[in-house]
């Protein structure tokens, strides 16, 4: 039996149990370490050259394609110039001739998400899985001739960047100063003091963690992967935490309690807030509290949910729910590569909706479904005895969010 047979009719703890396994085994993609020492000692914590840590993926990203990405309206790019020290930045899509008008160097294509169109690109995603899916953002591939660059810069959040055809140099500096030159059209970094410097060949990858300064100039054609992570700020999670509980409130609410004031008296200064309405305001917020539960549903719903730019095709086949099902039993069901998948202790979340799932044995499955990104004919027939299992996967395949292979 093939070892892909094999992994196929395990079983999801089984297949659990060998990720686990997987995550304490050394790995070329992080130079020899395993995941879990990467995730202990440089984690959030420290830069790291990694030479040759995916060479299978050297020449994989021809830049046709990235141009033929970036024009398109759904895909998100970005053109950066540099003429005499000065910065400029266009945002896609590109005519078919935009690539022709440009200079013979010193500018960068920049096409984000490029792992929801392209297959090896979501594999090599996929690489990067012993980070929670919560925190991975998308891979992000740039083109650039000699000279190309961003100037130097920082992000809030991890980044790998790998190189995958040509050279380019890298400078980083752990520098405090982090003020940005107010000229700039992009947030470039107003003084930059270089600390460390490589070049990094195809198959070589540099790891960054947050607010680590750092700039990237082509030496000659280079294409490069960035791989992204996000990180919300407190203001962002907080903000739409409050809003949708908000809307929560108000969708079980039939008929909203308002403000009331019969004792209210006449006033001489009407300008003045009402010292009863501050204290019911005040009743009413500290009235509500938010528990774990809460919290839960609004990081699955929030982070699952596809960004603005994302549209999802629904199956062009009228299929019945019954043929769906027979259909499931032979051939597996695979998460389409725009679709968000996590969970908690009790529901899945899926492009942000929130899916309660009562029986442990068919959470089980349904976790191991997001976690493997498909399901198997085996643990489908788990599933089928369950109706509103079967019902909201059938939904989704309709909608283009899963698909039988």
């Amino acid at each position: 039996m093939s070892d892909r047979l094999s992994a196929a009719s395990s079983s999801p703890r089984a297949r659990a149990t060998a990720r686990r396994t997987a995550l304490r085994r050394p790995t070329t993609l992080l130079g020899g370490l395993s995941p879990q020492t990467f995730m202990t000692e440089y984690w959030q914590k420290a830069p790291l050259l990694i030479r040759q840590a995916a060479p299978e993926y050297i020449d994989r990203f021809p830049v046709d394609d990235l141009f033929e990405l970036a024009g398109d309206d759904d895909v998100e790019s970005r053109l950066v110039t540099r003429t005499r020290g000065r910065w400029k930045l266009r945002r896609g899509p590109f005519a078919d001739d935009a690539r022709a008008a440009l200079p013979p160097r010193d500018w960068s294509l920049l096409v984000q998400g490029v792992n929801l169109y392209d297959d090896d690109a979501a594999a090599l995603l996929e690489r990067f899985r012993f980070i929670p899916d919560a925190r991975l953002d998308d891979l992000m591939i740039s083109y650039a001739p000699d000279g190309g660059g961003v100037g130097p810069h920082f992000d809030s959040y991890d980044v790998f960047l790998l190189q995958t055809h040509g050279r380019r140099r890298w400078r980083i500096s752990q520098q405090r100063d982090l003020s940005l030159d107010p000229r700039q059209p992009m947030k470039i970094l107003s003084r930059f003091v270089a600390e460390q410097e490589w070049i990094l060949e195809p198959g070589d990858m540099l790891y960054l963690p947050p607010h680590v300064a750092h700039e990237g100039v082509a030496l000659g054609d280079c294409i490069t992967c960035s791989i992204g992570f996000r990180a919300p700020s407190e203001t962002e999670l907080l903000s739409q935490f409050l809003q949708r509980m908000a809307e929560r409130i108000g969708a079980n609410e039939a008929a909203p309690v308002r403000y009331q004031d019969p004792e209210q008296d006449a006033v001489a200064c009407p300008a003045a807030l009402p010292p009863r309405l501050v204290a019911a305001t005040l009743s009413l917020v500290e009235s509500r509290r938010w528990g774990v539960d809460d919290v839960q549903r609004f990081l699955g719903s929030y982070l699952s949910e596809p960004k603005a730019n994302v549209y999802f095709d629904p199956s062009p086949r009228a299929t019945r729910r019954e043929t769906f099902v027979r259909r499931c039993q032979a051939r597996s069901l695979h998460l389409d590569p725009r679709t968000q998948m996590l969970y908690d202790e009790h529901r899945l979340y899926i492009n942000g909706e929130p899916f309660d799932v009562a029986s442990p044995r068919s959470r089980k499955v349904l976790f191991g479904m997001a976690d493997e990104r498909s399901l198997e004919p085996v643990d489908f027939v788990t599933l089928s005895n369950d109706s509103s299992i079967v019902s909201a996967l059938f939904e989704w395949y309709l909608a283009g969010w899963i698909d039988l292979v």
